[in-house]
């Protein structure tokens, strides 16, 4: 059975003039118009389409990927608003309705926000909402601490930036920990760091642990050796100097240089770091 607002691999029945038919299984054929059918293809080969209701309540298929599929997190932008709603650039011919009463705020032509793409059960269509709250939290959290997660960021507060965890629970990203250019609507990678007993969730953008700062620690002997043998850049450094030359935060660093600095690979001085004598990276 097809899967509506979704990648789908479905096998092409038969080819007609104005392009083919596709098996959907329980969901019956779904057409995929002239314009999207791979050249030289044949019935019994299998497409990767995308699969959505057309105006005339039917299934449709399109080789185009949207920006999101159901169930995903996305920062869209607004096309055209209407009585119906506001319609929104998501990567496919056919634009993205996100209801009236789907919206947070009025949303303005040619700006971008982050909305939940889903599938209306009553009517099968896909549709969006700024409401995020509606579909977040759901389930209580269940990471573990340091587990790799997707993020999606989606606000910036006083504290710092609000992001999406793995498309279902709330995060946060401290602005004392930011050490890279963050904006709404990216996405990127992070690290479970807390669990609080409100279920809120403390994000980190930098793996933390013995083996982050092992690989830290090799990669600091190789940028001193890159550059000359010695770096101006010591614990007492500012955060965003440390991160502009070496990626990590303050915090990461000085615990490298420490592990680094027992180990005798390096010597630290008032003005910098030099490789040891003992140092042979």
């Amino acid at each position: 059975m097809a899967e509506i607002g979704r990648i789908n691999k479905l096998t092409i029945k038969t080819k007609l003039d104005y392009g083919a038919l596709l098996d959907g299984g329980e969901s019956g054929d779904i057409l995929l118009p002239k314009k999207y059918v791979p050249e030289k293809c044949q019935p019994g080969d299998e497409v990767e389409v995308f699969v959505y209701v057309d105006r005339e309540e039917h299934l449709q298929a399109t080789t185009q990927k949207p920006y999101a599929t159901v169930g995903q997190f996305a920062k869209l932008r607004v096309v055209s608003n209407s009585s119906a709603g506001t319609y929104l650039d998501w990567g496919v011919q056919k634009d993205l309705l996100i209801p009236m009463r789907e919206q947070h705020v009025k949303m303005e032509k040619g700006k971008s926000y982050v909305v939940f793409v889903f599938l209306d059960k009553k009517s099968n269509r896909i549709a969006a909402s700024s409401k995020l709250d509606k579909f977040l939290g759901l389930q209580s959290p269940d990471y573990d601490v340091g587990e790799e997660v997707d993020l999606v960021i989606y606000d910036k507060t006083d504290l710092g930036y609000k992001a999406i965890v793995n498309n279902a629970h709330w995060g946060m990203v401290y602005k004392n920990e930011v050490f890279q250019k963050l904006y709404i609507g990216q996405q990127l990678k992070g690290y479970i760091k807390t669990i609080r007993e409100d279920l809120k969730i403390d994000i980190s953008l930098q793996q933390s642990g013995y083996q982050r700062i092992d690989n830290t620690s090799q990669s600091i002997l190789k940028t001193i050796k890159d550059l000359g043998g010695s770096i101006a850049i010591t614990d007492k450094s500012p955060p965003e100097d440390i991160y502009s030359l070496l990626g990590v935060s303050k915090k990461t660093f000085k615990k490298a240089i420490g592990t680094l600095y027992k180990k005798r690979l390096i010597t630290i001085e008032n003005n910098g770091i030099k490789l040891g004598q003992v140092s042979s990276i």
